[in-house]
């Protein structure tokens, strides 16, 4: 057996992407320096959902849909304690030209796929039993549970629905329902759960608050050039990982490395309902970018919910989805966004967007329109790579042997892109060939359910968020 090479890598961005690889590498044993602008990790684009399957996106492949399957398992397999074992319904508008009909198909494709995942390996069993991968609910059985009272501790799919039965206008939608065993994934448990495992591990090296000013190519290595703590410093490193999200375009641009890609800006809305009542995630399907787009109902316990409209006056912005041009590869966000993203938001903007977010749910939850405005919104920017902008599954891509380019789209495609990158550092001689596809994971499960609450409650309040946003609800359909 060769002896390994020592190696240092160096990771640009600490969102879930690149927090993500410094622990999988750094649990190889090789030695990362994690850059981070924030200064806390996995503080950007507005998460909530596994995406597990694709539910939310009729207009993406079958493909995409299995890949996300996939990578969604994988994912909860790596982050357990941020995971809201929670389901989602799907809800079709009388008035979308869409048909519940339409989605049994894929849902079918999808629940083979996941039995036969469970086949090959009886852990990947983490979206509840495969014989109910999923559930229709009919008209006559949603006016039965109109008359049951909900349940602190739901368990079944009935259970369940009982809450979006009592309260939704069921004249406004077309039926069956479809409740998905699609759970819930929480930005600030995600955060504290990496957090805590790379402050553990001695390999790796995180630094918050810096800023990597510029990059240039030493024969084998490359020589970063970076501010920490107010003071210039420079370092060498033998492999070099993109992961700076929507600025990767400029890391690009300091080596001459061409790369098409999207970037765009979203917002998610947070609220406070006087109904605290244990709800799943609901989803009432709509037109991207027109007024009827896509509503989503997020919830969190003590009456929170967040909430996605997918128009251009609440989660999508006029000019908020940009490409990149033949000088640059970093694409152009006008500058309010950027100021939004670094700055914050206006009091009056808060409140408008929000007031139209609740407003968009409201004509399906007619009661939820005494909703107030709980806190700023969950908002970034995030790149899509090449030419696609409907692209949901997308992990990575490299430049010569020792440059990779981590290109999520969503959060499930960590562990495809690790998996990627240590194939190329196994031919570099950096890691033994058993490595590969080996996910230990041991400092990510040594931390107990209060740890993370701990400090997912501190990245609440550090980021100006209600507490309540970092507690999950620990009612499961895990049968």
């Amino acid at each position: 057996m060769s002896k390994l090479k020592k190696a240092k890598v160096a990771i640009i961005g600490g969102g879930i992407a690149g927090s993500s690889l410094a622990l999988y590498l750094s649990e190889l044993g090789l030695n990362i320096s994690l850059f981070e602008k924030k200064e806390t990790l996995v503080d950007g684009p507005p998460i909530c959902h596994l995406h597990a399957g694709g539910n939310l996106y009729r207009e993406i492949s079958d493909e995409q849909c299995l890949t996300l399957l996939r990578e969604s398992i994988e994912l909860i397999q790596l982050y357990p304690c941020a995971v809201d074992f929670r389901p989602t319904v799907i809800a079709v508008p009388k008035e979308d030209k869409g048909k519940p009909e339409d989605l049994y198909r894929r849902l079918e494709k999808l629940k083979k796929e996941y039995i036969s995942l469970i086949d090959r390996d009886i852990t990947n069993r983490v979206l509840g039993s495969e014989n109910d991968y999923y559930k229709i609910f009919t008209r006559e059985e949603i006016e039965l549970l109109k008359t049951k009272e909900p349940l602190d501790k739901p368990l079944s799919f009935e259970e369940w629905m009982i809450p979006v039965a009592k309260n939704i206008d069921l004249e406004k939608l077309q039926f069956p329902l479809i409740m998905v065993q699609e759970y819930g994934l929480n930005i600030f448990r995600l955060a504290a759960s990496v957090t805590l495992a790379l402050e553990s591990i001695a390999t790796a090296k995180v630094l918050t608050k810096t800023i990597v000013t510029n990059i240039s190519r030493e024969k084998q290595a490359y020589l970063l050039e970076y501010k920490h703590n107010e003071e210039l410093k420079e370092e060498k490193f033998d492999y070099l990982i993109n992961a700076a999200g929507f600025k990767s375009g400029e890391i690009d641009d300091m080596l001459g490395f061409k790369r098409e890609r999207f970037v765009e800006f979203k917002a998610a809305y947070v609220t406070k309902w006087k109904d605290d009542t244990l709800w799943p995630e609901v989803i009432f399907y709509g037109e991207r970018g027109t007024p009827r787009g896509m509503a989503q109902f997020t919830p969190y316990p003590d009456g929170y919910f967040q909430l996605h409209g997918m128009t251009e006056d609440i989660t999508l912005f006029k000019d908020g989805l940009v490409k990149s041009g033949t000088l640059s590869a970093q694409p152009r966000l006008d500058e309010k966004y950027i100021e939004k993203i670094y700055k914050g938001w206006s009091k009056q903007e808060i409140s408008k967007r929000s007031s139209l977010a609740i407003d968009h749910l409201s004509q399906f939850i007619p009661k939820f329109s005494d909703a107030t405005v709980a806190s700023k919104p969950l908002f970034g920017a995030q790149q899509i790579p090449g030419d696609d902008a409907s692209l949901r599954a997308a992990n990575v891509s490299f430049e010569g042997d020792s440059y990779a380019r981590c290109e999520i789209v969503k959060a499930s495609s960590v562990l495809g892109m690790a998996d990627e990158i240590t194939l190329k550092l196994i031919k570099l001689g950096f890691v033994e060939s058993v490595a590969y596809g080996k996910r230990g994971f041991n400092e990510s499960k040594n931390f107990t359910e209060e740890d993370i609450t701990h400090l997912a409650r501190a990245l609440c309040v550090s980021r100006a968020y209600p507490k309540s946003l970092a507690i999950r609800n620990n009612s499961s359909l895990i049968l």
